[in-house]
């Protein structure tokens, strides 16, 4: 069975109105799994601990002290904090730990972390994009040094570049970091030669206009590199805004594209005997989102 970590402080990190990471990508993603057999668990809060594995402190007592006791308080052109936003950030990071925890305790094969704000333009020092917390590069690196893994692939199909990702784990060994994304496009970053400093990150820029066949062909060498990798531990940067319908990017996914994506990645997993753990990251158009979403864990509760 494929887990479901969620809380319902997703809800509380309140944005301008008219801003594409709104309350209601929660509702679209919840409502999207509202029927399925899934394992729900409460994604709890992060630990500083956690944070601080990619996050120095001074950033943490920043974000704190930041946080309005009400209204919204602006961090950057599109990034913003409510009174319930730090839950929401702490439970996001938090959740993606504790699934992380549960899979490699056997609990499953798999797990979907289902909160926001999303995680993969977050900086070490400063917040970018509509993000607080690397969730998914915490995530990785409190598998490897909370919980003694040696190989981490962490794998992002987001539109956007997971640009704070692959500089959280630019200089991690024990890390493959592998992206698609639209390119050129928001935030500059993800050309080819970004390799890392251990060849360790893979970027597969996609043209505007390209489509989900496209984007899997890609995909399907950046899995050959994962195989070759063989990591104890997937992680996925899980956005859906490369999906025609949306909004924030010109590229032309439709559903079915998440599912055979997804598919291939447990696939590649399976063969490693390696988890999955997936973290939400974008997705603006709200049917769309929800589309895709399900589709995506469908794929991987038939994997589980």
């Amino acid at each position: 069975m494929t887990l479901l970590f969620t809380h319902e402080a997703a809800a509380n990190h309140l944005t301008p109105p008219g801003h594409g990471e709104q309350q209601g990508r929660y509702a679209a993603v919840m409502a999207a799994l509202a029927d399925l057999p899934l394992d729900r668990r409460e994604a709890p809060l992060a630990r500083d601990a956690d944070l601080l594995r990619c996050h120095p402190q001074s950033y943490l007592d920043f974000l704190r002290d930041a946080v309005p006791a009400e209204g919204l308080h602006q961090l950057d052109e599109d990034t913003f904090l409510s009174p319930g936003s730090l839950e929401a950030a702490r439970r996001s990071a938090g959740g993606a730990v504790a699934a992380v925890d549960a899979v490699l305790d056997g609990a499953a094969a798999n797990a979907f972390v289902a909160m926001r704000p999303p995680g993969h333009h977050a900086l070490a020092d400063r917040p970018m994009g509509f993000c607080l917390f690397g969730n998914a590069a915490i995530a990785a690196k409190h598998a490897l040094d909370a919980r003694g893994l040696d190989r981490v692939a962490v794998l992002d199909f987001d539109v956007h570049h997971g640009n704070g990702t692959q500089e959280l784990l630019w200089d991690e060994p024990r890390t493959l970091f592998a992206s698609s994304q639209q390119y050129p496009h928001w935030p500059g970053t993800g050309a080819a030669d970004e390799r890392g400093a251990h060849d360790n990150v893979i970027n597969a820029p996609l043209p505007p206009e390209s489509d989900g066949a496209f984007g899997r062909a890609a995909w399907d060498r950046i899995l050959l590199r994962v195989a070759e990798f063989r990591p104890q531990l997937v992680i996925l940067s899980a956005g859906f805004d490369a999906h025609a319908d949306d909004p924030k990017g010109e590229l032309r996914w439709q559903d079915e594209d998440y599912r055979l994506l997804t598919a291939a990645i447990c696939d590649v997993a399976r063969d490693c005997d390696a988890a999955v753990v997936s973290c939400l990251e974008g997705g603006y158009n709200l049917a769309a989102l929800g589309r895709s979403v399900r589709a995506h864990v469908d794929a991987l509760m038939r994997a589980a």
